[in-house]
């Protein structure tokens, strides 16, 4: 299975900032839609991504002037993608190596969406489930 398909499964609504975002206005948007991390988007490409660990970074200097900090200047930078055409595997292996745990899915230059660990390990789980189920089957019809 590819990128794609977890992306068509979980649906491609997409929040983003802009560079110009402040980091409240990205903490802000974190908060409200429940998520753990925001693409960068610069003229139609990923720039970045800001995350809680860029959060938890930030303010454990102690300095909340951060707050007022433009995303585009404290962002992890540049982004790691993926491709649509993706399998799973890899990705959670990039994942994996790179310990992230969000990853824009992009299309030439286009982001498309976004998938985080839980969404390929939760495939990753439902796979396994459906060929064990599978071959419950198979040895219970012998």
């Amino acid at each position: 299975m590819t990128i794609a398909a977890i992306l068509r499964d979980k649906g491609v609504a997409l929040v983003a900032v802009s560079p110009e975002t402040t980091v409240a206005g990205a903490i802000a948007l974190l908060a409200e839609h429940r998520i753990g991390a925001l693409p960068v988007v610069a003229d139609n490409a990923v720039r970045g991504m800001f995350s809680e660990r860029d959060v938890v970074r930030l303010l454990a200097g102690g300095d909340s002037g951060v707050l007022q900090a433009r995303v585009g200047e404290v962002m992890t930078a540049p982004a790691v993608t993926a491709a649509p055409g993706d399998p799973v595997l890899a990705a959670l292996s990039l994942m994996t190596q790179r310990r992230i745990r969000h990853l824009p899915v992009v299309d030439g230059a286009e982001l498309r969406g976004i998938v985080s660990i839980g969404d390929l390990v939760k495939y990753r789980i439902e796979r396994i489930e459906a060929e064990a189920a599978a071959m419950r089957d198979y040895i219970q019809q012998a």
